[in-house]
Parts: structure tokens; C-alpha cells; sequence
């Protein structure tokens, strides 16, 4: 029996995902592995039809609620998804972003008679906390689909002219049952992909695609104080409007959404525009007080730990942190105090260590006294 991957997993959202999350991981994954952008590729079409069926259930209130309690066991006899659960204009909304519109050519993203719009694309970045305080740039090296320089984007061999769909009679467009015969649709004819002619010659380069995958490179400026999972959107570097739309790929070209991973710091932690520092001070420092210098990610700054200090407390050098994205202002940097205790000693130090507790009246072991002769010493002095 296959084994299948949870649907949570599928979508690469949390248990708690609201339904706007769900959504929105459903398209993006639908896009990127629909049949008709990964032709002739088995992996994709298995990869959309995973996200397909995670969408139906965890769109689904009560099938949802049933999944997190039994799992897939719980989903057996149940019925497909209950498209009467969503709202109309989120279902046509849906199946314009993802399949390219519901009328063919000529028709924008929202369905409606307008400019042809391309589909964006994501890639990721990775800083450390230093380029986030100072800002940099990056390569950014992605594929696209761009138009076909042979075919101008036909998909056909230079000077052959397309022949008339037969499946839509030149329409571009066909209707198909919708959801439990309630209602019917029409959609672009998946033929003809809604140009309403097909290619009996196709072009060596593109194979009949009318596009072809091109490698980019491109400079991306990443601000200060950027954070873990923020989207830089470069506008017009996406892909051109699909061919069913703008044989030629005139239009609007969708945009590049650059992710940014911020690499964890090796002594920092970053908490907002906050960062955190662990300082160790020995005992002397904690109970008579001193200066101590801490090296922040660009500045040597000095923090007056007070007479009695005690270990855990914490001290905010201002200004010390990283900055805000929109304000530029910098954060703190919070110092948390560790008191750390030595672990060799020698005759001197533990000497007046020893007088020091007869002074306090503090209770110490002998010195040289093991582990086992301190616990001797308790249970037969018990």
C-alpha cells in the first residue's frame, strides 16, 4: 500500500494554518506543478494531484476537523470536496490563477476583459545578521519561460500557420460539468489551450510551447533590518503571459518574489530588531560590580554591571541592536548576565574563598574531597 504524506506536509503549512494560508499554499503549488506549465512530466502532475486532494480536505471545515482527529483513516467512505462550502467568487478566483482564466485569450487575471498578465515566480536569498544591519545585494540566479525568438511565440515552424482546434471549432473555449453537475463551466479548451488553433508542425526549439526556459541573473538590493521569511518583490522580472493568452507574450510580465533567510548568528539571537547577547562575569564582578566591553555586531560598547548583580539579569545597551525596516531606527541589544563559576582553584584563591564563608557562615566541603566522601560524609552524618 502507498504510502501517503501528510496533507499538512503537502501544502508546507502548519496545523494551525488558517483557511486564507490553505488557500494561498494550494495556488502557489498548483501554478508551479500544474500538467499544463510541466508537460510530459510525471513528477509534477503526481505533486499537483497531491496538493489537490490535501486542498479538499483541509479546505473543508469538517473533513478537516475529522483528518487532525483519525488521520487518513478517518477520511475513508467520505465524499469528494463540497465546493458548496466556498464562496462563488473564490472558486472562479482560484481557477483563473491557477489554469489561466476562465474565458481564454484576452482575459486578465480576475476573469474579466483586460491586460494578459504573466505568472510570478519565487526564488530565495540567504544574509547573515551583519548584512541586515548594513544592507547588501545579491545574485539572484532563476529560470523563466520567455517567448520563443524562433516561433515568436506560435509554437509552430516559421511560416506553417496554425489549423483550426478541432475539439472547440476555433472558440477557444468549451463547456464541461462543474462540481456534481450543479452547474457548468466554461473553460479554456484543453486542447487548444483557449487559442483556438493547433500546431501540426512545431517548432525544433520550443517543441510547440510557443516558450522556453531561460536562465536569468539578476542584482537584488536587500534592505536594512530585513527579517527571517520577508518577500522582496522585483516587478516585471516574472514570466510573460502564458500563450493562451499573449501568443507573442505582449502583456504584463508577472514579478519575482524574493524570499530572504536570515542565517542564525553563532553568538547573537535575534528577537525582532532586538538582539541578545549572553555575558559571563565571575563572581568578584557580580558582587563588587564592574565594566565590562561587549563587541556588538559593528561597535565595542562598555555596560556597568552594578554591586550585586545576580546571574540572569538583564541590562539593554540602547541603540545597539539592528535597525527597523521602516523606521531605520536600531533596536537594543540586551545583555543577559551569567554568572560563571571556576572550576580549578588554587591554594590563594581558595583560601580567602574559605574565609570569606566563615564569614558568611557558609558551609564548604574539604579540599581534595570527592564526590563519594561528600555523599559518605552526609549519610553517616545524617
Amino acid at each position: 500500500m502507498a504510502t501517503v504524506r501528510c496533507y499538512y506536509e503537502t501544502l508546507s503549512i502548519e496545523r494551525t494554518a488558517s483557511q486564507d494560508e490553505i488557500k494561498r499554499s494550494y495556488r502557489r503549488l498548483a501554478m508551479k506543478y500544474h500538467p499544463d506549465r510541466n508537460p510530459d512530466d510525471p513528477e509534477a502532475e503526481g505533486r499537483f494531484k497531491e496538493a489537490t486532494a490535501a486542498y479538499e480536505v483541509l479546505s473543508d471545515p469538517e473533513k478537516r476537523k475529522r483528518y487532525d482527529q483519525y488521520g487518513h483513516a478517518g477520511l475513508r467512505g467520505t465524499p469528494g470536496h463540497d465546493f458548496n462550502r466556498m464562496n462563488v467568487e473564490d472558486i472562479f478566483s482560484m481557477f483563473n490563477d491557477i489554469f489561466g482564466g476562465m474565458g481564454g485569450p484576452g482575459r486578465s487575471a480576475g476573469g474579466r476583459q483586460g491586460v494578459a498578465r504573466g505568472y510570478d515566480l519565487e526564488t530565495e536569498v540567504e544574509v547573515d545578521l551583519l548584512e541586515v544591519l548594513e544592507g547588501t545585494s545579491r545574485d539572484v540566479q532563476f529560470k523563466r519561460l520567455d517567448v520563443c525568438r524562433t516561433c515568436e511565440g506560435t509554437g509552430g515552424k516559421p511560416g506553417v500557420e496554425p489549423s483550426t482546434c478541432p475539439t472547440c471549432g476555433g472558440a477557444g473555449q468549451v463547456q464541461q460539468a462543474g462540481f456534481g453537475g450543479m452547474f457548468r463551466m466554461v473553460t479554456a479548451c484543453p486542447n487548444c489551450r483557449g487559442r483556438g488553433t493547433v500546431i501540426l508542425e512545431k517548432c525544433d526549439d520550443c517543441r510547440g510551447v510557443g516558450r522556453v526556459s531561460l536562465s536569468r541573473t539578476l542584482e537584488v538590493q536587500i534592505p536594512r533590518g530585513i527579517s527571517e521569511g520577508q518577500v522582496i518583490r522585483v516587478q516585471g522580472e516574472g514570466e510573460p503571459p502564458p500563450p493562451e493568452k499573449s501568443v507573442d507574450g505582449s502583456g504584463i510580465r508577472g514579478d519575482l518574489h524574493v524570499v530572504v533567510r536570515v542565517r542564525p548568528h553563532d553568538l547573537f539571537e535575534r528577537d525582532g530588531d532586538q538582539l541578545i547577547w549572553v555575558q559571563p562575569i565571575a563572581f568578584a564582578q557580580a558582587a563588587l560590580g564592574a565594566r565590562v566591553e561587549i563587541k556588538t555586531l559593528d561597535d565595542v560598547v562598555t555596560l556597568d554591571v552594578p554591586p550585586g548583580t545576580q546571574h540572569g539579569e538583564i541590562f539593554k545597551v540602547p541603540g545597539a541592536g539592528l535597525p527597523n525596516l521602516r523606521s531605520r531606527n536600531r533596536g537594543d541589544l540586551v545583555v543577559i548576565v551569567q554568572l560563571v563559576v571556576p572550576t580549578k582553584l588554587d591554594d590563594e584563591q581558595r583560601k580567602l574563598l574559605e574565609e570569606y564563608a566563615e564569614l558568611e557562615e557558609i558551609p564548604v566541603s574539604e579540599p581534595g574531597q570527592s564526590f563519594w566522601g561528600k555523599l559518605r560524609d552526609k549519610v553517616i552524618g545524617g
